[in-house]
């Protein structure tokens, strides 16, 4: 045989992880992994990129927003993983990313997000999980 067909030994012992990511990878869409995702935390976004690089503008406006309320989230970058970012759509049942979940229930998109902090909402459902918006205690700050 060939060297060139020759399978290293440092690649055989990868291998089979590989084949296992492969097997994980494939499941990150499926409804039982999204669920754990969206239940792990109280707020969850999925989003192009991550919180510190932001690849869209619909989703660094979502985090800009969750870090103006001072709100500790995770977030899962879609663009990593065509089966997460369809998986993701399938599950919520909206065509958008980004997707945000608060207390595992399906917010909304940046519109909503952006729309709720306008109106003082986000506030609201933010101390419904239990979370206190940093905004609550700026305004208390400038009313002394």
């Amino acid at each position: 045989m060939n060297s060139i067909y020759r399978i290293s030994p440092l690649l055989r012992q990868t291998l089979p992880r590989l084949s296992a990511f492969r097997l994980f990878s494939a499941n990150a869409g499926s409804k039982e992994n999204i669920e754990s995702l969206v239940k792990d935390n109280k707020v969850v976004v999925f989003m192009k990129g991550d919180q510190e690089q932001p690849m869209c503008g619909f989703s660094n406006a979502v985090v800009q927003i969750l870090k103006m309320h001072n709100v500790n989230f995770a977030s899962h970058n879609v663009l990593d993983d065509d089966d997460l970012r369809q998986g993701i759509k399938d599950y919520s049942e909206w065509p958008t990313i980004p997707q945000v979940y608060m207390d595992g229930e399906f917010l909304g998109g940046c519109d909503i997000m952006l729309q709720m902090h306008q109106n003082g909402e986000l506030i609201e459902e933010l101390q419904k999980i239990g979370i206190r918006s940093a905004l609550i205690d700026k305004e208390a700050d400038e009313k002394k």
